[in-house]
Parts: structure tokens; sequence; C-alpha cells
């Protein structure tokens, strides 16, 4: 099996993989509680896996750096547990890991997230810094990038939800020792709000801290997660990721079809 994790890698080896054009995950994820049957890692420990098993299975070249283990959870805080950044410090780590990475040469870079609260701050961040970064910058979250896919495997869930059905599956696949299974059959937190609990009016939007919604910080059913199911799910996100990964699409340089200007005056070249 081939090496994909950066900091397992000798340095000439990651300069060889710039000088392939390879493309660098950087995932970024989360410590937070996740109810009282998932370890607080859950983000942090379920996206590096879907980073390196995509970067295994992309037949592109594809380096992982560590997880970001730290987002933004301020939603999380009042359960205890829980670590956050403020948007501040959030978007100055990425500049400066994707800076670092610019420097070793690489010019195609996947953010790959795994924490809800982490969205609108990464699409921010990419808006902020693409225009005068060297590389391609390109934003994911692997529970919507494999939507359609990991619905069709959920019994009680339309996707995935804090510590429901999914995360609590995938965590038994891939660290079953630490999930509590005890009592998966008595903490169902099923209020049907989901996501809209962040919504006003048609659709707008309103910052609402999680126990909003939830008595004991967990939203959905764990008592329907098995192994093989958590397995299945890592298959269809790190199949989407990889995909992803390996479409020219993903990393093509932007269009410009302007005309010389409109009503005889040019356009200003870094217009």
């Amino acid at each position: 099996m081939h090496e994909v994790e950066w900091r397992r890698l000798k340095a000439h080896e990651v300069r060889d993989l710039a000088q392939r054009d390879a493309v660098v995950i950087l995932p970024i994820g989360s410590i937070e509680q996740h109810g009282p049957h998932l370890p607080t890692m859950t983000d942090t420990r379920l996206g590096q896996e879907v980073a390196v098993r995509a970067a295994r299975a992309a037949l592109t070249p594809t380096l992982v750096v560590p997880v970001v283990w730290s987002g933004l959870s301020e939603h999380h805080m009042p359960f205890g547990g829980t670590l956050t950044l403020s948007h501040d410090t959030f978007r100055a780590v990425l500049r400066d890991l994707v800076g670092a990475i610019c420097r070793n040469g690489f010019r195609r870079i996947l953010i790959s997230n795994s924490h809800g609260g982490n969205i609108g701050a990464m699409h921010q961040f990419c808006d902020e810094i693409s225009v005068d970064c060297p590389a391609t910058l390109v934003a994911t979250t692997y529970p919507t990038e494999a939507a359609s896919e990991i619905a069709a495997i959920l019994e009680d869930q339309p996707g995935v939800m804090h510590a429901g059905e999914a995360e609590t599956a995938m965590m038994m696949a891939c660290a079953g020792d630490l999930v509590d299974a005890s009592e998966l059959d008595k903490i169902a937190q099923m209020s049907g709000e989901g996501p809209a609990f962040l919504k006003a009016g048609k659709a707008s939007y309103r910052w609402r801290p999680f126990a909003h919604i939830t008595a004991n910080g967990l939203a959905g059913n764990p008592a329907r997660a098995t192994a093989k199911k958590g397995e299945a799910l890592f298959d269809v996100s790190v199949s989407a990721i990889a995909a992803l990964i390996d479409d020219a699409a993903t990393w093509a340089a932007p269009q410009d079809l302007r005309e010389e200007g409109t009503c005889g005056v040019p356009f200003a070249p870094d217009g």
C-alpha cells in the first residue's frame, strides 16, 4: 500500500510529489461533544480516515497533511468537552498552512472538511485567498459531496447528522473501541429540524446553540448504526472524494470570456 500521509514521508519524497503535481488534501475537523456515546474527536477521526482512504483510492498522486483538529464549535460549548477557535484564528491557521503547502511547490489543494460548523468560514476563506493564491483551492465536505449515496444507506436520517446513525456507524467501523453502545436504543434525539434550526423565515440564517434542538448533544438515532453500515458509508464517501480529485474539471483554470471591452471602453487587465 503506497504511503499518502505527509507526516510519514521524508522531505525528498514530499518534494518529489510536488514535482509530480500531486494533489494535497488538507483535512479540517473539530474536537467537540458528540453525545453520550461518541468521543470528542469524532469529526477529526472520520475526516482524516476519509482523506487518507480517498488519497489511496485516487488515480492522481495525492498527499494528506495532518488534520486541523480544532474548528468552529461554539454552538457545542453548552455541552462541555468542546474546543473551539475564533473565526479569525481559524482562517489564519488555514492561510498559513495553505501558504506553507504552496511554498513546497504544490498547486492543487483540496480542503476536506468533516464538521458542519466549518463550512461557512471555509468557503469565505477560499473566497478571500484564491485571487492571490498560486494554487487552485477546492473546498469540500464529504457528507455533502456524497449526499445521495449516503442517504441511500441510512434508515432513519436523510443524511449525516451530529452523532447520529451515520457518524456512529462510521466510528464503529474505524474506532469501535471508543463507541459506548450500551444504551444506543435510549438516547435518540429526532427533533425533525436538523440543520433547519439555523434558519429563520423562508431562507434566512439565525445562529443558535446546539442545545436548541437536543437534550443530550446528539441528533438522530444511533441505534441504527452498525460497523458494516459504517464501512458502506466510508466506501461511498471515499469514492466521492476520490472522483472529485481525479476529475480534471476540478482543477481546470478559470475561464475569461471577456472581449476587449464594452461600449468602446476596454476592461482593466486585472479587473
